[in-house]
C-alpha cells in the first residue's frame, strides 16, 4: 500500500540521518542537539529550583560529596561538564540529572537511601540517564512517532469517526508498545550504568539492592510492567543481580585505587 512506503521511507530517514549508540553500545534515535538539551535541561531546573525550597547545608554537603566522588570517575568529557546538584526539601522520595548536568536530590529520598552507599545508587543511576542522552532518544523517539502516525492518517484516508477511532487505537498501541517500553529500557540501561558509577567510584554496589528492598518496604500498588514507565521493583533488583559479579570486581578494583568515599549521612 501506498501510505505503508511513505512511513517506511520516514522511518528510514529518521534512523539513518540520526542514529548514535548509547554507552552499553545499543543503537539510539538522537534528533535534537545537545545544546537544545542543555537548555532544556537548565529551564527545567530553574523551574524546580523555584518551586521547592532547599534542604539543610548538612544535606546539601552530603549529596554534593556522593556525587563529586562519581563524577571523579566519569570519561574526561563528561567529567569536565559543570555538575550542578542541590537537594530539595519534599516529601516525595524522587532524584533527577537533566541535561547540562543539573542535579537534584528531594529529602524525601535521602530517608529511604539509609547510607552513602545507597544514595550512590540513586545518583549513578540518575547521572547514567545523562551520560546515555535518554532525554533526547526520549523526545526523538515521541517526535517520530507522532510523525509517523500523521503520515499513516493522511496517506490512508483515515477520516470521519471510524478513522479518528482507529488512529485513537493505534495511538495507544504506539504508547504501549513503543513509548513506554523505550522508557523502561531506559530505566534499566541506567540502573546498569549507575551500577558500574558507583562500583568504580569506590561505593558498595550491592547496596543499590538494598536500596530497591527499602523502595518495596514502602509498599503502593505499582501498575502492571507492561502499563509502567519503569520496570517493577522485582525486575529492577533482578537486572541489578544479574550484573553483580562484575560491579563487585569494579569496587574491588576501586577498593585498591585508593578510592574510599567518606560521606558522613545527616
Amino acid at each position: 500500500m501506498r501510505w505503508t512506503r511513505h512511513l517506511a521511507v520516514a522511518t528510514l530517514a529518521l534512523s539513518v540521518t540520526a542514529c548514535t549508540t548509547s554507552p552499553t553500545g545499543r543503537q539510539q534515535l538522537t534528533l535534537m542537539s545537545d545544546a537544545q538539551l542543555n537548555e532544556m535541561g537548565r529551564e527545567a531546573y530553574s523551574q524546580y529550583q523555584q518551586e521547592l525550597p532547599p534542604a539543610g547545608q548538612a544535606e546539601q554537603r552530603y549529596v554534593q560529596c556522593v556525587a563529586d566522588a562519581i563524577v571523579a570517575v566519569l570519561p574526561e568529557q563528561e567529567r569536565n561538564q559543570d555538575w550542578q546538584i542541590r537537594a530539595f526539601e519534599s516529601e516525595q522520595a524522587n532524584a533527577f540529572a537533566l541535561p547540562g548536568g543539573y542535579m537534584g536530590v528531594n529529602s524525601g529520598l535521602l530517608d529511604i537511601a539509609e547510607n552513602q552507599d545507597q544514595l550512590a545508587s540513586v545518583i549513578g543511576h540518575e547521572i547514567g540517564h545523562v551520560l546515555a542522552s535518554h532525554a533526547n532518544e526520549r523526545v526523538s523517539t515521541q517526535t517520530s512517532t507522532q510523525l509517523a502516525l500523521s503520515i499513516l492518517s493522511s496517506a490512508s484516508g483515515l477520516e470521519g469517526p471510524g478513522g479518528e477511532q482507529l488512529m485513537s487505537a493505534l495511538g495507544l498501541g504506539a504508547q504501549y508498545g513503543i513509548l513506554l517500553p523505550f522508557s523502561r529500557r531506559h530505566e534499566s540501561e541506567a540502573d546498569v550504568i549507575g551500577l558500574q558509577l558507583m562500583a568504580d567510584a569506590g561505593f558498595d554496589p550491592r547496596a543499590s539492592i538494598a536500596l530497591w528492598e527499602n523502595m518495596s518496604a514502602q509498599g503502593g500498588g505499582q501498575p502492571p510492567a507492561w502499563m509502567s514507565t519503569h520496570p517493577s521493583h522485582g525486575q529492577r533488583m533482578e537486572g541489578l543481580q544479574a550484573r553483580m559479579d562484575e560491579a563487585m570486581s569494579r569496587y574491588e578494583q576501586a577498593q585498591q585505587a585508593g578510592r574510599r568515599p567518606n560521606c558522613p549521612r545527616p
